[in-house]
């Protein structure tokens, strides 16, 4: 563990960092994934309000 000394003898105790990388965007098969996954979502929540709406 990296430690440093500080003055008067203290120890700092630092966390090690971890190794950065850049992001891939996203492939055109993974943009029409979202897309999909988003209807799909939207879909389920209107659907919950329609049954929310007919029971009360």
């Amino acid at each position: 563990m990296p430690y440093t000394t500080e003055e008067g003898g203290r120890l700092n105790n630092f966390a090690n960092e971890p190794k950065m990388y850049e992001a891939e965007p996203p492939t055109a098969n993974q943009k029409r994934n979202y897309i999909i996954m988003g209807g799909l979502a939207a879909a389920l929540v209107v659907g919950l309000f329609v049954v929310a709406i007919s029971v009360s």
